[in-house]
């Protein structure tokens, strides 16, 4: 497993990269470019923490292998290109020609959840100062704003300390299951989706009710909350089967908004 720690001097850390495209299937293109723009949409919210932190997807046609950020990268220089390759026990299957690496506890989460989703393709992970203050609070998140009852299921996983241990894996997945939200304590948020748009709207409405009970929980005033009945009456209404997929439609304009501030994702 590589751990992306390099000696700096002598190392290739040049981004200026041949295209990966023609080295590629176009099905595994498409991801690259979605994954790309899904890390430059997470900077653009404001949604990062440097180099740490990680989206994965899965690569289509080679369901053991996923892509994720090289370590050592800003979200904002992420592109089409310059993503890693590695399979479920953290082996680097293509990656550009330089001597980034991987996060070994981006592997360790992310192989987990794919390993054991075969319905999510997409897994996202945050420590934004919302996320991180929510995940110390023993109430979790609340379903006190439409936004945050969306998610029908919220699971929690206990700090164990820096992800970097194969035995938590298994803990990781049991605590998730079903659920597209994931609170870690003490730690951030974790979000999944069947496809790179929908783990990129979890995760935005995600941090958005995060802020809002934030806000709301400094007021120092009572909280309402609404019935049980009415929770989960909204979340039935934001069911994908119900009404549609959350992210779907949004991405064309998402694709479009990053085209007019920097295409660059798509190299």
């Amino acid at each position: 497993m590589t751990s992306g720690i390099a000696e700096l001097r002598g190392k290739r850390y040049d981004l200026d990269l041949p295209s990966m495209r023609d080295r590629v299937s176009p099905e595994e293109w498409e991801a690259r470019v979605n994954l790309a723009a899904c890390y430059r949409l997470v900077a653009l919210w404001d949604m990062t923490d440097m180099i740490a932190n990680h989206i994965s997807v899965r690569v289509p046609g080679e369901p053991e292998h996923f892509l994720i950020n090289a370590y050592g990268l800003l979200y904002e220089e992420i592109s089409a290109s310059n993503l890693v390759k590695i399979d479920f026990d953290g082996n680097i299957v293509d990656k550009p020609n330089f001597d980034y690496g991987v996060n070994r506890a981006g592997f360790v989460i992310h192989s987990a959840v794919h390993r054991a989703r075969h319905e999510v393709d997409c897994v996202i992970h945050t420590h934004t100062p919302a996320g991180m203050a929510i995940s110390a609070m023993k109430c979790g998140l609340l379903p006190m704003t439409q936004t945050a009852m969306r998610f029908s299921t919220v699971a929690y996983h206990d700090y164990e300390g820096v992800a970097v241990d194969l035995d938590e894996q298994k803990r990781i997945v049991d605590d998730l299951g079903a659920a597209d939200l994931m609170i870690l304590r003490n730690h951030g948020l974790l979000v999944v989706g069947p496809t790179v748009p929908q783990a990129f709207s979890n995760i935005y409405r995600a941090e958005l009710a995060c802020k809002a009970q934030l806000m709301a929980m400094a007021a120092s005033t009572d909280l309402v909350l609404p019935s049980d009945e009415v929770i989960a009456k909204t979340n039935h209404l934001y069911r994908p089967e119900v009404r549609r997929p959350f992210g779907v439609l949004e991405w064309p304009a998402l694709l479009r908004k990053l085209d007019r501030i920097d295409p660059t994702y798509r190299d």
